[in-house]
């Protein structure tokens, strides 16, 4: 289960008949047989994503059906060659990180507008999988669990919890041994949050090597900071 293969700028986890959730392009819980990731090129736009990733997995060898059959796909400015996995007990987990574009969250924010938004692939994208039949409340837990481990492992290297463009994958093996928790104090949750903690951790390193990556967004091409405030409210009761 969730074997890796590398081609010309795509990540192939095959693991077959598994359950996926996926909270990026295309996203939502779905059966299949892999999940991917693909590397976009630099400044990155397109009106017609299917039709990108078709030609990309299809020029790396890769089996297109696979993804018109339901096969969650990533998308990341980050080079294939950078992406580091990991495992440990009933968990993997493969991660690639840029934070070209990064994400502040302020803690006493100055006030400010909403942004709009758009897609900028830098990314810090995780694919977390177990060997375990996970409930269903277990596997989508499973997604807190992986996004919790990357911002603590990004405050810690870079000083922010994620960038713009995040996603995590998270996956299931339905004929695994049933399962009804994944929090971080069962062995799939605790497993999940080393597995993402040295991904993250080796992707950053692979990605940068000498470089110092950024800290913040005043020393990234990128990025934005969440300054504006929003209104507390009291929910009544005694």
């Amino acid at each position: 289960m969730f074997e890796p293969t590398t081609r010309d700028g795509v990540v192939r986890l095959g693991a077959p008949g598994t359950e996926w959730l996926s909270t990026g392009w295309r996203g939502g819980r779905r059966r299949a047989d892999a999940a991917y990731s693909v590397t976009v090129p630099e400044d990155w736009r397109c009106d017609d994503v299917a039709r990108f990733v078709t030609g990309r997995l299809e020029s790396a060898g890769f089996d297109a059906a696979e993804f018109h059959d339901g096969a969650p796909v990533l998308l990341t400015g980050v080079a294939t060659r950078h992406a580091r996995g990991a495992r440990l007990g009933p968990v993997v987990a493969v991660a690639t990180a840029g934070v070209s574009n990064p994400a502040e969250l302020p803690m006493d924010p100055p006030g400010g507008e909403l942004p709009d938004g758009e897609l900028v692939p830098g990314t810090v994208n995780v694919v977390v999988g177990t060997t375990r039949s996970l409930a269903d409340g277990a596997l989508a837990n499973l997604v807190a669990v992986a996004a919790e481990a990357k911002a603590a492992t990004l405050l810690d290297a870079v000083g922010v919890p994620g960038t713009t463009s995040d996603a995590v994958v998270v996956a299931s093996d339905p004929d695994g041994e049933p399962t009804t928790f994944s929090g971080s104090a069962t062995r799939v949750g605790a497993a999940a949050r080393a597995c993402v903690r040295e991904s993250v951790s080796a992707a950053l390193a692979a990605r940068y090597g000498e470089d110092e990556p950024p800290t913040g967004v005043e020393d990234a091409r990128y990025g934005v900071s969440t300054d504006a405030r929003a209104d507390v409210f009291e929910l009544g009761g005694e």
